[in-house]
């Protein structure tokens, strides 16, 4: 299937030939094996990184600052290369977008709404004060307009001056035997940005999407967390760039109930209906909003390095992990710091490792013939911003990039007998991946909730968009044995809710011996790859096959 926002994509890759895959051309680099890594320097960079003093590594704050000057005098020791014309900085135009909470008015269907308890909202426009009056509210299903499905929410509305009320997910995760859509697994359409990008294209002036823990895959805790404070976006090049929607938010299901029963309609028998066929419903209620908004402008940074290649040394493979995390928030009393240890200091800490590995490999005479560039990205938390900035701004141009290996979140609960590639079955990079593991003793598998659409949420996705092999891959569902297991069960319940919470702080008893074993698969993926002459390709009936074909 191809989804709308990879149509003009084509056109803008030219597809590289593929041969077949997974041969190794070159071996005068010796495996990369999980002895190689330094636990130790590891486990500093994790906990340097997620510490109080980079304040949860926001973007364009202190904290965002001393990330980048940590990262860069990184990559210089290991003796890396700046990518950027010799400069480790790769700056990202960033403007930041903070509604005022004390101040905000949001009033829908004249039901009173708690800020935080039952919504959040913010905007995306710039402008300091936005004022929305009696809008008309309308019910449209999962605000998906697919044709390649059959699909369109939409069709026959007008939602100019209107405010759209839409479904999480997509319609496969409320039927999954049905054959619509890819069943339990989200596609694109399932995703949140979609939904306000889809919102904006159909002229509506405002997008809420109502929370469902089940399908969202997060409890409104994240919601709450993540879509208060600053909200970050790339600088648009234009005035007439910025088409997005004047408000964008969330509504919690239990006011959404209380919504939809004033307009004498029942919430769950209208989601059923959706699920079942495009639909739409005006509520015969009205909203508005009246927010005051501050809006700041300031470069991030992407830090990329790169370890430059021999005989094909202008064909790279991308490691990606993005560095920044949801930063402090001020109002909370306690504990204010998202450190963000395991998403994603551990992940950024994971392709320093890697880097450090194949830096001594090369001192030592050992080198790839294809180039490795680090990229540690910005802005990932607020819509793969530093990812997205560089797809669209490459400083190696994509049809010259063989490969992205994505990393976001490690594995801290001890090693696997399987290994989980998210998205499993897109292209034949994962070919690599399952050579590296099996050397492991280790076999690959699909992610165990591929529901919440992982694959369209990190960085490897930006990439992926314009045709580039992107794998996002780590960890797994089976212990090695009984006492990683109980360990395991242990840690989770530790850890139970700290995803985008303040609990997501750096442990001296996290067990690291299994993302080491997945920092290993990676990095001999890419020996094996950076060695060959073989470009991967997207599989037939994949969403990026006409970009970059495996045939």
């Amino acid at each position: 299937m191809r989804t709308p926002i990879l149509i003009s994509a084509v056109a803008m890759l030219t597809a590289c030939a593929t041969t077949q895959p997974h041969i190794e051309h070159n071996t005068s680099v010796s495996p990369v094996t999980a002895s190689l890594f330094n636990e130790t320097q590891f486990r500093k960079d994790i906990k340097v990184l997620s510490s109080d003093e980079f304040e949860g590594r926001a973007p364009a704050t202190e904290g965002g600052k001393k990330t980048i000057a940590y990262l860069t005098q990184s990559f210089k020791d290991m003796g890396l290369v700046g990518a950027n014309n010799g400069s480790y900085l790769q700056a990202v135009p960033m403007v930041s977008y903070t509604t005022n909470e004390d101040t905000a008015k949001v009033t829908l269907g004249n039901i009173p709404l708690t800020y935080r308890k039952d919504v959040v909202v913010n905007t995306r426009i710039n402008e300091k004060h936005i004022s929305i009056k009696d809008a008309p509210l309308v019910f449209v299903g999962y605000g998906i307009n697919a044709p390649e499905h059959h699909w369109n929410d939409y069709a026959g509305l007008d939602m100019k001056g209107k405010v759209a009320v839409i479904m999480v997910n997509d319609p496969g995760f409320a039927r999954p035997t049905a054959g619509v859509f890819d069943g339990k697994a989200m596609t694109y359409y399932g995703r949140w940005d979609y939904k306000f990008i889809e919102a904006s294209k159909q002229g509506a002036i405002g997008a809420i999407i109502i929370h469902d823990t089940e399908p969202a895959s997060y409890p409104w805790s994240v919601v709450e967390n993540s879509w208060t404070g600053a909200q970050q976006d790339l600088v648009q090049q234009t005035t007439t760039d910025n088409n997005n929607v004047r408000v964008e938010g969330w509504i919690t299901n239990s006011f959404a109930q209380k919504l939809f029963k004033k307009s004498k309609l029942n919430l769950a028998k209208l989601m059923k209906q959706a699920a079942l066929k495009p639909t739409h419903i005006n509520l015969n209620q009205s909203a508005s909003f009246e927010l005051d908004n501050s809006i700041d402008y300031a470069d991030s940074y992407n830090v990329v390095a790169t370890l430059p290649g021999t005989s094909q040394k202008d064909e790279q493979l991308l490691f990606v992990a993005h560095w920044d995390h949801i930063g402090k928030d001020e109002t909370k009393t306690g504990d204010q710091i998202y450190n963000g240890a395991l998403d994603n200091a551990s992940g950024t800490a994971g392709i320093m490792e890697i880097a450090r590995i194949f830096a001594q490999k090369a001192a030592n005479g050992e080198k790839l013939a294809r180039s490795l560039t680090f990229v540690a990205a910005t802005g990932e938390e607020q819509g793969l911003l530093g990812s997205r900035y560089y797809a669209e701004h490459p400083i190696f141009p994509l049809d010259k990039t063989v490969a992205v290996f994505n990393l976001d979140s490690t594995n801290i609960y001890g090693k696997t007998k399987d290994y989980t590639i998210v998205g499993k079955g897109k292209s034949q990079l994962e070919n690599y991946i399952a050579d590296a593991a099996k050397k492991q003793n280790r076999t690959v598998k699909s992610e165990k909730y591929p529901e919440a659409g992982g694959f369209f949420r990190s960085d490897h996705f930006s990439f992926a968009k314009y045709g580039v092999p992107a794998v996002f891959a780590g960890g797994g569902s089976e212990p090695i044995d009984d006492a990683t297991a109980q360990y395991k069960k242990k840690m989770q319940q530790i850890r139970r809710g700290c995803y985008h919470h303040v609990c997501d702080e750096y442990r001296e008893d996290w067990n690291l011996d299994g993302a080491i074993q997945d920092l290993a698969i990676y990095a001999d993926a890419a020996r094996v790859l950076g060695n060959s002459i073989d470009w991967p390709g997207y599989f037939k009936g994949t969403e990026f096959y006409l970009l970059r074909s495996a045939e």
